[in-house]
């Protein structure tokens, strides 16, 4: 993972850094070495494209681990890959909003390949995880050249069980939001420093407990 993060920052400041230079005593440096690597730049969502492939099975099956590739309790029965695509445009907007002025726009294209939440037999008994795992790929805006090639992201978010799902739901702290906050929080990370977000279960939603409630 460290040669891969290594790679990725290399595309992405190069990629956006046409006066880039290294100076002559560091050209021999090995390639881990730290001052080899230029800066990433501070990226600004200026538009995004989600997929989310009809070819994705969803299963409604009310099993501990029912086999499809898209599980999703968090809504009423419906359209299940334009409720999960919905949940990916909430968080990239989210991301959007966390803009930072002079930063470089670009484009974000998210392929989803696997969302997998709790179903209701798992979230009131024993818990499980929310496992979510999604193509990215970051593009200039104007000319559509790829900036950071695509690459998987693992966004796994434990999923709450019995007592601790319950209380959480009195809370407001549903599934949907949770999830929401977690792929803004990977998304914007994932944009600071590419491959950088933690592997495993992860749980990205500091501070989501304590903020206020809609």
């Amino acid at each position: 993972m460290k040669k891969f993060r290594t790679a990725i920052m290399l595309a992405i400041g190069l990629g956006v850094s046409a006066c880039a230079s290294v100076d002559t005593a560091s050209r021999n440096m090995p390639l881990e070495t730290p001052q080899m690597l230029p800066a990433a730049p501070v990226v600004a969502v200026a538009d995004y494209n989600i997929k989310v492939s009809r070819s994705l099975r969803v299963s409604e099956a009310n099993l501990y681990y029912p086999m499809g590739d898209i599980v999703w309790r968090g809504d009423a029965i419906g359209d299940r890959h334009e409720q999960v695509a919905r949940i990916f445009q909430d968080s990239l907007t989210q991301v959007q909003q966390q803009n930072q002025e002079g930063a470089l726009p670009v484009v974000v294209d998210i392929d989803l390949l696997r969302f997998h939440a709790l179903t209701e037999k798992t979230r009131y008994t024993i818990g499980g995880v929310h496992s979510i795992h999604f193509n990215m790929t970051v593009r200039n805006p104007v000319t559509g050249e790829v900036i950071v090639p695509t690459y998987e992201v693992k966004a796994d978010l434990r999923g709450y069980g019995g007592s601790k799902a319950i209380a959480a739901e009195q809370q407001g702290l549903t599934q949907k939001l949770r999830i929401t906050h977690h792929l803004t929080n990977v998304i914007a990370q994932e944009l600071a420093a590419p491959g950088s977000a933690p592997e495993g279960v992860t749980e990205l939603v500091a501070g989501l407990e304590t903020a206020p409630q809609g």
